[in-house]
């Protein structure tokens, strides 16, 4: 499950670091060169200058060492790119107390405005390959994983499964107000599940305490639930990692702040993968019998209706109702709260 580093990434870096190495070095061999060009007065010190020019020649050095190893040598991108925000509001301050001339701004331009966008992208990247629980791990089988992996009160979602219909439903990390607002809606139709006659395990990415805690704060203290880290259970049920247009959106921090505030539910610290899906399953005889993976962080879903669906597909399995069948695209209408 190890994520690429994006083929750009590379040859951008090495663009900078060529640039850096290059105009550092015309700032260290003619150090009055800028100030000639831009008819400013020549400084009394260009040996001053000229450090200015090793600086920027090192960070080149920096640029291509980190073009090698992107994500791992995130920290030298991050530097530079605080010090290409910083640069030009110290610029901006001298520029208006007039100890510049706002022409010298044009360097900026080249030095560090342009590599604003491709260095935070950059640094977006390496966060997310860096976040990855799963990295260089190896991932069990959706069998391995229900024959094995056990709750907090020692059961597998196998032998749930043998007992009953059980609705499996991954959560995000804990301080996702999604998440938080998952739990709440749960509680909200806990009886009404119930009577269903319908098991309920929840998958979460905290320690088992964690996880007890979460639930006895939301009155859910009868449901199992799966401690799993390493995301390893989340990849077994096929839910992959979102990107940035489902996790990130403008509409999903939009509902995101409803949810959180108006709503009531809050946001937390990141305790678990920030850019792990959620998603709903359920499990008849150890097989699946309905996969719900949401396309966006945000996505409410109708849990009654869901599992009505997936009696429907129980009893089609079992030849009770042959004409039950729901398509992909009627679940998604039937389910999904959020459009």
């Amino acid at each position: 499950m190890n994520e690429q580093v994006p083929i750009w990434i590379r040859p951008v870096l090495r663009v900078a670091a060529a640039y850096n190495l290059l105009w550092g070095g015309l700032v260290i061999i003619a150090p009055l060169m800028w100030f000639r060009i831009f008819g400013m007065e020549a400084p009394r010190y260009p040996e001053i200058w000229q450090c200015v020019g090793m600086i920027v020649g090192l960070y080149g050095l920096g640029y291509w060492i980190a073009s090698l190893n992107p994500f791992r040598h995130w920290p030298i991108v991050l530097i530079g790119l605080l010090g290409k925000l910083f640069g030009p509001i110290g610029f901006l301050i001298a520029a208006w107390q007039g100890n510049l001339p706002w022409s010298f701004g044009l360097i900026l331009v080249f030095n560090d405005l342009i590599w604003w966008v491709p260095f935070s992208i950059i640094l977006y990247h390496a966060f997310r390959w860096n976040s990855n629980p799963l990295q260089n791990a190896k991932c069990p089988t959706y069998q391995e994983a229900v024959r094995l992996t056990r709750s907090q009160r020692g059961e597998t979602l196998e032998k749930l499964s043998f007992r009953k219909l059980t609705m499996v439903i991954f959560l995000r990390h804990a301080g996702c107000t999604f998440c938080r607002e998952t739990l709440s809606e749960l509680q909200i139709i806990r009886d009404r599940v119930v009577d269903e006659n319908v098991s309920v395990a929840i998958v979460h990415m905290g320690h088992p305490l964690d996880g007890t805690k979460m639930l006895s704060k939301y009155g859910l203290d009868t449901f199992h639930h799966f401690s799993d880290p390493t995301c390893r259970l989340y990849r077994a049920f096929g839910l992959e990692r979102g990107s940035w247009s489902q996790l990130f959106s403008w509409r999903i921090l939009k509902r995101g702040l409803g949810a959180g505030i108006k709503g009531g539910h809050g946001i937390g610290k990141i305790a678990g993968d920030s850019f792990q899906l959620p998603g709903v399953y359920f499990l008849n005889e150890g097989q699946l019998v309905l996969s719900f993976p949401t396309k966006h962080a945000a996505e409410q879903i109708n849990y009654l209706e869901l599992i009505a669906v997936a009696k429907q597909n129980v009893s089609r399995k079992h030849g009770n109702d042959r004409d039950s069948y729901v398509d992909e695209e009627e679940l998604a209408k039937r389910v999904s709260l959020l459009k």
